[in-house]
């Protein structure tokens, strides 16, 4: 098993939710929630857990991040196992867990959207998590990217709403564990701000402090953004990197809609409610569509406001590498220039207070795109 994540904070309820999932008999759990959210330590912190641990005679975490079909999952948990190396350990796999003789056993796979997400490949992954949910004393744990949970799977209730950014009390002291508590309290939240609290860029952003001080990392962020997170080559290790693998997914290239309107929403603070995607006439085709694209992919989620949105760590990275084309600022700022024009005409009367509702929620995106 993975070692227990030694510095976790904010995932409290969660935990406790999977945990209490778990105490049931062949549960089925999935972790969802943007890339960088933490799903892979919350699933190892579930693991080692000690009323995982006493229930389960068997914990075993299998990464299907180097897997590309339902096939390689199979070979990855039956190494896991000490099955004899085969063509298709499917079969196999699936006899060794159906043995009277195994008792209690939790199977956590890892990064299971990696052979998931192909939309040639995601029957036949779906079809071997349906075939082990069968076996009556194996219960299961899955982490994923994105909103979306597997078919052909019963998972068990209630659901575990996808992974959101940490409190600011946890991203601070994630922050102070990491790169320690002598530096200016003021740059600190300035700099968990840059991160929307992102697990992972709070995670990166404190190892850099940790040998610059944060004025320096605040003045190097004014040009280099996501980029002075992203050292290293890989999703854990790279801002940049994490971020693509989301950008590149099947449920975004297939819709290729969907990234001119994330590239739009990365100028827009306050996002975009349903009613101004389909009233701004945007020159993007079957607009919702590419809204459901982003929403299943987690890089956007409604707001409290139910308007679609980005965090702040996604927005900079998609404008520095997708930024928006003009015309697709022009149909908004058109938008925007009518409803201002309307608050002038209507100024003082009743009408005006939906207006107003509407200019309030949108001064960020007014002040960005006009």
């Amino acid at each position: 098993l993975p070692s227990k994540p030694k510095i976790f904070h904010g995932r409290d309820s969660e935990l406790h939710e999977i945990v209490s999932t778990l105490y049931q008999d062949s549960a089925r759990v999935a972790i969802l929630g943007a890339g960088g959210m933490g799903k892979t330590s919350l699933a190892r912190a579930v693991l080692h857990h000690p009323g995982i641990i006493s229930k389960y005679e068997q914990r075993i975490f299998v990464g299907c991040d180097s897997a590309r079909t339902s096939i390689d999952i199979a070979a990855q948990i039956g190494m896991h196992l000490g099955l004899k190396a085969g063509k298709d350990l499917t079969k196999c796999v699936v006899e060794y867990f159906s043995q009277t003789s195994i008792g209690p056993t939790l199977l956590t796979l890892d990064n299971l959207d990696t052979p998931w997400e192909p939309k040639e490949t995601r029957g036949a992954v779906e079809e071997l998590i349906s075939l082990l949910t069968e076996i009556p004393h194996l219960a299961l744990m899955i982490t994923m990217r994105g909103a979306e949970r597997p078919a052909k799977v019963r998972w068990t209730r209630p659901f575990l709403p996808p992974l959101e950014p940490l409190s600011d009390d946890a991203a601070h002291q994630t922050f102070v564990d990491i790169a320690d508590d002598f530096h200016n309290s003021a740059d600190i939240t300035q700099l968990l701000n840059l991160t929307d609290n992102m697990p992972l860029a709070v995670d990166l952003v404190a190892h850099l402090v940790g040998y610059e001080d944060c004025s320096t990392i605040l003045s190097r962020w004014k040009t280099e953004k996501t980029s002075l997170l992203s050292c290293g080559h890989d999703r854990k290790s790279s801002l940049d990197a994490s971020i693509n693998i989301s950008l590149t997914s099947p449920r975004i290239t297939s819709c290729p809609g969907a990234l001119e309107l994330l590239s739009l929403l990365s100028v827009l603070p306050d996002g975009l409610s349903d009613a101004e995607l389909l009233q701004s006439h945007l020159p993007i085709q079957d607009i919702l569509s590419c809204k459901a694209a982003l929403l299943s992919t987690a890089l956007a989620f409604n707001n409290d406001h139910k308007c679609l949105k980005s965090l702040v760590i996604i927005r900079e990275h998609v404008q520095n590498f997708y930024s928006p084309q003009a015309t697709l600022l022009q149909p908004l700022r058109k938008h925007f220039h009518l409803l201002l024009d309307l608050y002038r005409t209507y100024q003082g009367a009743h009408q005006t207070t939906g207006i107003i509702n509407e200019i309030t929620r949108n001064l960020g995106n007014l002040q960005n795109v006009l």
